[in-house]
């Protein structure tokens, strides 16, 4: 295991009440101003399985079936990461790539993610007002979300509202101690959150097997 991971709190125990699978993507922990905090929040709630992308996988080779039982065994996975130019971390990106494969996550056949949630909760170290057609970053953070969406589209999952915390290199203290704190109610609460009731259940995008051929 990455030596990094070692200075954090130990899993929450109790893993047969685990309904939520988070998927903690940080290159580097030590340099973490809040996502280490949130991931110390989430292994104080008992019903969370918690994947360490970065420790668990340090030479970048998934095992596939293992996150596959996981993610079968939860009800809302949620991907937790500083945003990267745009995106996400590339060893998050790469568990993408390679468990939510056609014939399993989408596609014919593809149903093991049907009418699970997705949710994102994120960093930036820009602030809020650089996402903005008259900020640096040219757009409004919306604008990015996108793949994000359409991943939870394709398979058949609802993509609830973002959690983000913009400017987190340079947010006050009390601040990321709220955010922190309504990180680890949604977790806890979940899915009794008010903005779900009226958010639809999200049906698989169909994809015709003409466009699928074995090889390419």
């Amino acid at each position: 295991m990455d030596p990094q991971s070692q200075t954090l709190p130990p899993p929450a125990a109790n893993p047969a009440a685990q309904d939520i699978y988070l998927l903690a993507a940080h290159p580097n922990w030590r340099e973490s101003r809040v996502n280490r905090q949130l991931l110390a929040s989430a292994r104080s709630v008992s019903r969370v399985d918690i994947c360490d992308l970065y420790g668990r996988y340090p030479d970048y080779c998934i095992d596939v079936t293992r996150e596959r039982t996981r993610v079968e065994a939860a009800q809302l996975i949620v991907l937790m990461h500083p945003i990267h130019w745009y995106s996400m971390p590339a060893l998050q990106k790469l568990w993408l790539d390679e468990v939510l494969g056609y014939g399993w996550a989408y596609g014919m056949g593809g149903h093991a993610l049907q009418g699970k949630d997705l949710w994102l909760v994120g960093t930036t170290g820009g602030p809020e007002n650089s996402y903005h057609p008259q900020g640096y970053n040219r757009y409004l953070f919306d604008a990015f979300l996108p793949p994000y969406e359409q991943t939870a589209a394709l398979c058949g999952m609802r993509f609830l509202p973002p959690l983000m915390l913009h400017g987190a290199r340079t947010a006050p203290e009390a601040e990321l101690t709220r955010h922190r704190e309504v990180f680890q109610q949604r977790l806890q609460s979940y899915p009794h959150w008010p903005e779900l009731e009226d958010l639809d259940s999200c049906p698989a995008c169909e994809v015709p097997a003409v466009d699928r051929p074995e090889t390419d």
